[in-house]
């Protein structure tokens, strides 16, 4: 089943118009073209439709945001859908500060995202309308762990079924739902937590992921999410003495970039709840 995701990613060469966070933009555009799709940066008001018009997928992450980019956002996402693309958003921090959970909410409202992705505390300010992050990491509070595990998953279906979303929360144990089926994760590595802007990537990596596999979209969801963990496992077992934080990002790319359909089956860990 991830074989095949894979494949038609590979085989399609899916089209991404990403308004991203420009602390991770260039590692956002190398995942993609390593994992098989094509990338297209765009956040200008004056540019953003017509990119969004040409594309199959659009990824918006809020990660840096600001007063002209948040518009781009409205706008791109207006256009999408309109045209059907698949949307993805990634909250980035929302709960660190009002202007980002205001703007993810107000996203929300106005744009029909087919995933939203983020850790979990961002996630769970979507959910309440307001929360805490850790900068933009997830509060250790809000840690998804083996106890609360079923809890967590009961609300997250409940909140895929309000929004009509997927919801992908990654950290420690990733969960992949929709309102009635939820993929439980455990590939990846702690390290992977030590790169600035792993999430990021894989939003963009997940995006295409949905505009190849439309048919099966929660499928291709944890495919993506199956990916970047596997490949952070094979990156960390080719890390040697002197290698660091910039050498374990490099190599997790060229692990993507790597990645077979036989591989990834093979490799992924997961349960269906």
């Amino acid at each position: 089943m991830f074989k095949e995701c894979l494949e038609n990613v590979r085989k399609n060469v899916p089209l991404v118009h990403n308004i991203t966070n420009y602390v991770t933009v260039n590692d956002v555009a190398n995942v993609l073209l390593a994992g098989g799709g094509s990338p297209i940066m765009s956040d200008d008001i004056d540019d953003v439709v017509d990119i969004t018009s040409i594309c199959g997928g659009l990824n918006i992450n809020i990660g840096t945001l600001n007063k002209n980019t948040i518009p781009s956002m409205f706008a791109a996402g207006k256009k999408a859908n309109e045209l059907g693309h698949v949307v993805l958003l990634d909250p980035v921090g929302a709960g660190a500060s009002a202007l980002r959970t205001n703007t993810a909410n107000e996203l929300m409202e106005k744009v029909k995202f087919d995933v939203v992705r983020g850790n979990i505390s961002e996630v769970k300010t979507l959910m309440l309308g307001s929360g805490s992050t850790k900068g933009v990491d997830a509060d250790v509070a809000d840690k998804v762990t083996d106890e609360n595990l079923e809890e967590t998953i009961s609300k997250l279906k409940a909140f895929s079924k309000a929004t009509g979303s997927i919801i992908a929360v990654t950290g420690a144990i990733d969960l992949v739902c929709n309102s009635e089926k939820c993929y439980v994760i455990r590939n990846g590595k702690p390290q992977m937590s030590s790169i600035t802007g792993t999430g990021c990537q894989l939003s963009g990596l997940m995006t295409a992921y949905l505009v190849a596999n439309s048919d099966n979209k929660l499928e291709a969801a944890a495919a993506a999410v199956c990916l970047m963990g596997l490949a952070g496992e094979i990156a960390y077992d080719r890390m040697q003495d002197g290698d660091g934080n910039s050498t374990y990002r490099n190599r997790i790319i060229d692990a993507i970039y790597n990645m077979d359909g036989d591989t990834l089956e093979k490799g992924a860990k997961y349960e269906i709840k």
